[in-house]
């Protein structure tokens, strides 16, 4: 697939060279001590000792790892060996390499995707209830797993029985779980735990076989493939004899099917009630199609395949042959994906009167921050089979390859589709979903104004996890909705909605983090609830049409852009060059504010350095000030604030600019400069199908090699009116040749 390869924006918090993922707390003077690894609590539980006698110490010195195991020390150095850290963000492409094979067979194709829940080949992920024989077995498996992952473990703790060496349980943890301690803390070395929570606990059970009782899959770090190779624990491992687990549940092998000629059978109405009955056919299950749905729905697919003949459309039929969902995509948002996929939000609507037809469409953000089709379904039910299938037919024609960031709704069904089918993504609930359904709930309080304004101050805010949770308790306390069901469940999936939680996930702007200011839906105006099928259908290559037309004249926008200057930063100069004209606008009002903060160093450590960047509410008393800490690091030119500006939108906040400036830094560093923002770089919507090996003998190939080339040709001629000229030649001329072998042909023949 052709892609951006610095697709991953969140990345560019620190560039490779060096590890800069330090908690902004760490800083301050007034913060007394760190948080003590809880692998040194010793806990005493009936007749079993919890110690920590087997856990493996890291240095986080050049990445030296000091392993303690039964009083024997092995000490390790690897030189020069450096880590990468990508703010919990994973990079790179994945394929469905032996789970995804096509098989083109009387004009349809099929794809045989493995419905298991991971793209690890020799390991599933780790599930409560998997059991092994041996202890030994179930560490070797979980060192497999992270291996193959990309990150390395260590026993956090483990227990035996009273007065015996017997091995009772244990904890596996990622090797980033807990942080410094106190005495570490004032050391040089390099910072490589991260607090990280991803952990299997393991109980013996029936005296004889070792099961997990809990597991944590998600990781707040990136997987450093390099580094996980070198770690003690994958050291010990033989790589000749990888351990290859059997989960103790059928893993179901389904095909998902690209119709180029749909079953109309299979979608038209005409059945019995009695026969449905009697069959115990579940109506909830099948798609809620009126009469004439059917071929209002054929016609579409048959003229977007006319117009685009890479458009896919993929059918899950149930075992009475009745259509279920179905999911569609046309080949400029497979093409798009490559350099817009890292965040992708899920949005649901609903057609006809009743609100019986569920519309989902996935959806990006592009270059100029403007929502982008990703793919449509009809979906018969929320329920996780439904979601299951849905994802993994988008991840097919996305080539296998899954986004870091998900938004959505809340919906239990579809979050554990999610952890099952993109099990490495960051699944976030929508913001502006969540403020929307509290406020629709809290009307009817008696102090519904104050509420508001107390809430939307602790959401938007506050800046410190700790700071967060003593106001959102103090709200509860102050209004008496404590016990509200609705909002307890709200506060327990904090995590997951919360911007102060999510200050390592990138969103490119796309879940709103200002108070007042909601993402407008992708279909917004174009989707109403007694909106029907057939005038979805109608409209919607038109408006796709509308969509690519204003990023065209976007994109002609910005790059006749002569910006206007609003201060003398050179950093306002630098970026008026490179991003595109909605992009630099938001930009433009953190420079303009650079100049009204005050700055105080308040620590270092080495090349790290501490500032307070103070700021002052244009509206507010003078008296009402905010203290933002921004950590520098000289060496690496590296620069992190504590409202993550960069991660939720993409751009360096006026707190970093503020530190960058008083470092006489001259320019943003380059790993700050996102391509997905930028107006010079190349974006050419031509999804690739595969490898450029063209069989010579298959017609079918040389019109999708043909095709992909020409399309190339017409996006690079829509550049300028030059670029136009030049093409539009080069068409003719190509033409030309073209015919005049046909006639060379010809005349051969003839002789």
């Amino acid at each position: 697939m052709t892609g951006d390869s610095n697709l991953s924006p969140s990345n560019k918090a620190f560039p490779p060279s060096r590890n800069l993922n330090i908690s902004v707390e760490q800083g301050s003077q007034d913060r007394k001590e760190l948080i003590e690894d809880d692998a040194h609590v010793l806990e005493i539980d009936d007749d079993e000792i919890e110690n920590d006698s087997e856990e493996e110490l890291e240095l986080n010195d050049g990445d030296q790892e000091l392993e303690l195991n039964d009083g024997e020390q092995d000490l390790e150095l690897n030189d020069g060996e450096q880590v990468l850290e990508l703010n919990g963000v994973d990079q790179g492409l994945e394929i469905l390499g032996e789970e995804e094979e096509e098989i083109v067979r009387d004009g349809s194709v099929s794809i045989n995707v493995q419905n298991g829940p991971s793209d690890v080949k020799d390991c599933p992920p780790p599930f409560a209830g998997m059991e092994f024989d041996t202890y030994d077995d179930a560490y070797r498996y979980y060192n497999t797993y992270s291996k193959e992952l990309g990150f390395a473990i260590r026993v956090k703790s483990s227990w035996t029985k009273r007065n015996s060496k017997e091995k009772r349980g244990a904890v596996l943890c990622c090797n980033c779980e807990g942080f410094k301690t106190v005495k570490e803390a004032s050391s040089r070395r390099k910072e490589t735990r991260t607090g990280c929570l991803a952990m299997i606990r393991l109980r013996l059970v029936d005296s004889n076989r070792w099961k997990v009782d809990e597991v944590k899959l998600e990781h707040n770090h990136s997987f450093d493939p390099l580094r996980a190779k070198n770690s003690k624990s994958h050291k010990k491992m033989d790589a000749s004899a990888k351990y290859k687990v059997e989960p103790n549940i059928d893993v179901e092998v389904r095909t998902i099917k690209l119709y180029r000629t749909p079953v109309i059978d299979s979608v038209g109405h005409g059945s019995s009630y009695s026969w449905e009955r009697e069959t115990g056919f579940d109506r909830a299950k099948r798609l809620k199609l009126n009469k004439g749905d059917a071929k209002v729905m054929h016609d579409f697919f048959n003229q977007m395949q006319l117009i685009d003949p890479n458009f896919l459309y993929l059918m899950d039929l149930g075992d009475e042959g009745y259509l279920k969902n179905v999911f569609w995509i046309d080949s400029r948002s497979r093409a798009a994906y490559g350099y817009f996929g890292d965040v992708v939000a899920f949005e649901m609507m609903y057609l006809s009167n009743n609100c019986e037809l569920t519309l989902f469409a996935f959806v990006g953000i592009n270059h100029h921050g403007n929502n982008l089709s990703l793919g449509c379904a009809l979906i018969s039910d929320p329920s996780l089979e439904t979601y299951i299938w849905l994802f993994r037919a988008w991840l097919t024609c996305m080539s296998g390859r899954p986004p870091q960031t998900i938004i959505t709704d809340q919906c239990q069904a579809m979050q554990s589709a999610i952890a099952e089918v993109f099990p490495r993504a960051h699944h976030r609930l929508s913001l502006s979903y969540v403020m929307q359904s509290i406020r629709e709930k809290a009307t009817l309080l008696q102090e519904a104004e104050a509420f508001f304004t107390l809430l939307d101050s602790t959401v938007y805010d506050v800046l410190r996890v700790e700071e967060f949770e003593i106001a959102w308790e103090e709200i509860m306390r102050r209004f008496g909705i404590k016990d509200q069901e609705w909002l307890q469940a709200l506060y327990e999936a904090r995590e997951r909605w919360a911007p102060v939680y999510s200050k390592d996930t990138f969103f490119a702007g796309q879940n709103c983090f200002h108070r007042g200011n909601p993402k407008s839906p992708f279909f917004d105006g174009n989707v109403l609830q007694q909106t029907s099928l057939k005038e979805f259908l109608s409209t919607y290559e038109s408006f796709l049409q509308q969509k690519k037309q204003k990023e065209v004249l976007d994109d002609l926008g910005s790059r006749d852009l002569s910006a206007l200057l609003k201060t003398s930063s050179h950093y306002e100069l630098q970026l008026s060059k490179l991003y595109t004209k909605a992009i630099f606008t938001k930009f433009q009002d953190e420079a303009v504010m650079m100049s009204c903060l005050g700055l105080t160093q308040i620590h270092a450590n080495g090349p790290i350095v501490t500032y307070l960047v103070k700021e002052r509410d244009s509206n507010a008393d003078l008296e009402d000030v905010r203290n933002f800490e921004v950590l520098y690091d000289k060496a690496g030119t590296e620069v992190r604030c504590i409202c993550s500006c960069f991660n939720f939108k993409g751009y360096l906040c006026r707190h970093a600019l503020c530190v960058l400036n008083y470092n006489r830094v001259e320019e943003i560093p380059f790993q700050y400069i996102l391509s997905r923002w930028r107006k010079d770089f190349k974006r050419l919507y031509v999804p690739e199908f595969g490898s450029n090996n063209v069989d010579v003998s298959n017609p079918v190939q040389w019109f999708d090699h043909l095709y992909r080339k020409a399309i190339q040709v017409v996006e690079e001629g829509m550049m300028s009116q030059d670029h136009y000229m030049v093409a539009w030649q080069a068409f003719k001329e190509s033409l030309n040749k073209v015919r005049l072998v046909a006639d060379k042909s010809n005349s051969h023949l003839n002789v």
